[in-house]
């Protein structure tokens, strides 16, 4: 039986507590990078559908297995598809991690699609683990669904519509896309004082709104650096990423060119 809402809520009072969660983006279809990322301690993963080949059924394999080990996984997506969040939230994702988020109106479609009416418009079925497959009836699951909704996290990534700490607001996590920021606004990515002043941007504005601050960096400690120190919710890389640092660290040296005969 799948704890998802325990889980949520344990995730939201890490969150609240000021501890840092540390996750990793997972782009490939293997559970072993599931099963990996549990053994090294991560604390939680999140399944890649926006800069990834993973199929939406290799997403849900990936949150079953997930949930199986314990493991709290979001999906990140594109888009708000209200069918594929209410899927990926019924095959036991913890949560949903929306990119290029940027305005009040984008963060209320997301809201509405995974929660239940008369708040939301996300459809009902008990037919999945999180409702114990009927077991807790329609009552039991929805109270659970209210006590312990989907996390929502914003993937701040170009200059918003409407004021930041707005379209923070509700949110658990304002998450800054430091890349895809500098390039959306032209900075300079040599420009480190400008970046830095944009990431603050999104920190303040988080605080603000009195919701965690988040971001990614390639190893927790190049946080700092990155203007991350206060982050709450870090994620840290990929398993492409290591993979590809592994595969190369591994790789043999290229034999010296002989010398030209004389």
């Amino acid at each position: 039986m799948s704890d998802v809402h325990a889980v949520r809520s344990r995730l939201r009072a890490a969150l609240a507590s000021g501890e840092r969660l540390t996750g990793v983006f997972v782009k490939l279809p293997s559970p072993d990078v599931l099963a990996l990322a549990a053994a090294a301690g991560f604390d939680f993963v999140v399944v890649d559908l926006e800069h990834s080949a993973l199929t939406d059924g290799d997403a849900i394999d990936l949150l079953r297995y997930a949930d199986a080990l314990g493991l709290p996984a979001l999906v990140r997506l594109a888009q708000v598809d209200a069918p594929l969040v209410n899927r990926v939230l019924e095959a036991g994702a913890v949560g949903i991690q929306l990119s290029m988020l940027s305005s009040v109106a984008q963060r209320e479609q997301l809201q509405a699609a995974v929660a239940y009416g008369p708040v939301g418009r996300r459809s009902v079925s008990l037919a999945h683990a999180g409702a114990g497959y009927g077991a807790a009836g329609l009552t039991g699951y929805l109270d659970a669904e209210r006590a312990a909704p989907p996390l929502l996290v914003g993937q701040i990534e170009c200059r918003t519509a409407d004021p930041l700490e707005r379209v923070v607001s509700g949110l658990d996590v304002a998450f800054v896309g430091t890349t895809d920021l500098t390039v959306a606004l032209g900075l300079d990515p040599a420009d480190a004082a400008a970046i830095r002043a944009e990431v603050d941007a999104v920190a303040a504005a988080a605080r603000g709104a009195g919701v965690a601050f988040g971001g990614w960096a390639p190893r927790p400690d190049a946080a700092d650096g990155l203007g991350l120190g206060s982050s709450r919710y870090l994620v840290v890389g990929s398993d492409l990423q290591f993979l590809g640092a592994a595969l190369r660290a591994a790789a043999p040296s290229p034999s010296p060119s002989p010398s030209p005969e004389s």
